[in-house]
């Protein structure tokens, strides 16, 4: 899996907390909902610390990035110093310690790009799970075929930075059949200066039968199934699938 540099460059990470804090409210919810009665959290993708600082009062967490910019946003931010961040693979990770819950949100999941990766990361939570532990994650529904709405005429919009100004911002889409792997572009050009920034990433789509399936081989069970952030059980058009569940 290549570095990508929306994540990894520092100017690119900086557009993150603008472009995503409004979307993000739902799961931060549900997550909060979750952590109560639970004592430990680990944050895979924890990307600029968002949900780890909303969820680390009174409770130990550990968020897990493998990209420096995005942990050097999360480690500056108000209510942080209480959190251990940590640079690392989610496919890889063995921290030697268990959390009551194990969350892995923003649709990070997406970005194991193989069957192989994805069932890594699984085994990583399985691995980080207390007995009686809880894990949840959030992947985009491949029927609703989302990405169809990513290209530049539908996601031209402008971002008020509080150093650049205002900076047009829009993406470009591109979809493998073979692979169902999903390319999409996201480009920044400062009104100021004319500068552009642009970063190619690419995610995966995989279905709740493959989910199932990976699941069950990495020893974890879905208690629910959840179609949405507000708790709406999964259905066929869900736009998301949300496992929730714990250790099998």
């Amino acid at each position: 899996m290549d570095e990508d540099r929306l994540y990894h460059d520092p100017e690119l990470a900086d557009f993150y907390d603008l472009e995503n804090g409004w979307e993000r409210s739902p799961d931060f919810a549900y997550c909060r909902m979750l952590a109560e009665g639970a004592a430990s959290v680990l944050d895979l993708g924890c990307g600029t610390g968002e949900l780890a600082v909303a969820l680390s009062g009174g409770r130990t967490v550990v968020g897990v990035d493998p990209a420096p910019a995005m942990l050097a946003i999360a480690r500056g931010k108000p209510g942080a110093g209480g959190i251990d961040f940590v640079e690392g693979d989610a496919r890889t990770l063995r921290l030697g310690r268990r959390f009551d819950l194990v969350v892995l949100t923003g649709h990070a999941f997406q970005v194991f790009l193989t069957r192989e990766d994805r069932a890594a990361a699984l085994a990583t939570i399985a691995a980080h799970l207390a007995p009686g532990g809880r894990f949840v994650f959030d992947s985009r529904n491949p029927a609703c075929r989302e990405w169809e709405e990513w290209g530049p005429e539908a996601s031209m919009r402008l971002v008020d930075h509080p150093r650049f100004g205002p900076v047009a911002a829009w993406n470009d889409v591109a979809h493998d059949p073979a692979t169902g792997i999903v390319t999409y572009g996201t480009h920044y050009e400062i009104r100021a200066t004319g500068k552009r920034l642009s970063a190619a990433s690419r995610i995966a789509f995989p279905d709740k039968a493959e989910l199932e399936a990976l699941l069950a081989a990495a020893g974890l069970r879905a208690e629910r199934w959840l179609g949405d952030w507000e708790g709406s059980d999964w259905q066929p058009g869900a736009a998301e699938i949300i496992p929730l569940g714990g250790l099998g």
